[in-house]
This record gives C-alpha cells, structure tokens and sequence, in this order.
C-alpha cells in the first residue's frame, strides 16, 4: 500500500500492520504549509493532533512580558498539539511553519474513537503521550536548574541523541537554524549562545560549522549539565 509509506515513517506506527495504518490513513488529513504559516495559537481550543511528513514546525510561547521562548522545532516524524488529545482544552503554545512543510492532522474526536476499538494503536498514542511527558521533564529541569550554558549543553546532547550521526571525530549534527532560534531554544539572547558556542569551540568540546556542529567530547559536554 503506497499511500501508507509516509505513516510508517513516523516512528510511533513504524510497527503497525497496514490494516492499523490502513484506519489512521482514512481519519488522517495532509496538510501542505507555507513558511510563515501559524498552525494552531497558544490559547486556541485543540481540536487536533498533528504529525510533521516534511518540513519544520517551530513550537513557541510568549512570557508575560512579551519575550518569545522557542519550546522545540519539529521535523519529520514529530507530533505535536498531543496535549488537548482525551482532555481537550486549549492549545498550550503556538505551532508556526519555519519552512514550507507538509503536515498530518487527526482530529481529537476520530482517534479518540479509533482508540476505543484498537489497542495496538492505543499502545501507539500511549508511546507520543509518554515522550512528551518525559520531555517537559527535561524543559523543567532546564529552565529552573540550568544557567545558559548548561541549557545549551542539554540542547546539543539532545541534537546529538535524536538526529547525531557518529564520525572518526566524534558527533556530527546537521543544525540548519539560526543561532536566534537556538538562542530561544536556550532561553538566552543570540550574542550570549554565539559566545557560549564560540567557548565551547576553542575548548574544543565541538567544532563549528556551516550548518552542523561536530561534538568532539561528549563527556565534556555532559559535565556542564
């Protein structure tokens, strides 16, 4: 089944059989997104779950003072939205596309009922469920234990675990975002991130790049948590 390939990609239904994949598909809307374009507000009603096919999805909140803090940038296979899934309520952030992307939508009321009848898929939302929370475990650490250089440490070690590729000479991450944005990821402004970066390369715990950074001492950087 062709048409089932781009859910199978997503590793949360990697391991579902067609015919599970067969009902996602047929409650599943694809979505294509301009660059710019805002998904879904903080405070809006959630209506939806949504999964990344191809692109980016910059999820973000604004603090009381008007001060943008970037939460995480979605890729392919990511979802995101899951919050409002079983208890509804409101979106907790706002979704914006940071590149033309194409994203899955399922509507919180279809898989809720698909649920019900499926417990293979169940284990499979119970899995999206379960990394988010383990995530905000980590967001909360950050943000209350952490001074920037520690947040930016965490930051890497978490590029470095999901999309790192190990070389001779240690990590190399694909990092195609702006040091503002790796600034708000980081919780600190974009000349404080391009000097702790700047350290950390003349330390020579990584190396800098065009668009990747190699992570030469993972231990390194481990200790600045």
């Amino acid at each position: 089944m062709k048409e089932l390939k781009y859910l199978r990609k997503i590793p949360y239904f990697s391991e579902l059989e067609d015919e599970k994949l067969e009902k996602l598909h047929n409650i599943a809307t694809l979505k294509p997104v301009k660059k710019g374009c805002i998904i879904f507000t903080e405070g809006q009603k959630g209506e939806a779950i949504y999964f990344v096919k191809t692109g980016k999805i910059k999820i973000s909140k604004i603090s009381s003072v008007g001060k943008e803090y970037t939460i995480k940038i979605m890729e392919e296979g990511d979802v995101f939205g899951e919050s409002t899934l079983f208890i509804g309520g409101e979106y907790p952030a706002t979704a914006e596309a940071i590149e033309d992307s194409e994203i899955l939508e399922l509507r919180n009321k279809d898989i809720e009922d698909l649920i019900l009848k499926d417990t293979q898929i169940a284990l499979s939302i119970i899995k999206i469920l379960a990394k988010r929370l383990k995530y905000i475990a980590v967001v909360i650490e950050n943000l209350a234990l952490r001074d920037s250089v520690g947040r930016t440490a965490s930051i890497l070690l978490t590029f470095a675990r999901e999309r790192g590729i190990s070389t001779k000479e240690g990590i190399l991450v694909e990092i195609d975002l702006k040091r503002q944005e790796l600034a708000n990821l980081a919780g600190t402004s974009r000349e404080n991130i391009t000097r702790i970066l700047s350290q950390m390369d003349r330390d020579g715990i990584i190396k800098l790049g065009k668009d990747k950074i190699l992570i030469k001492d993972l231990e390194e950087l481990r200790k600045m948590l």
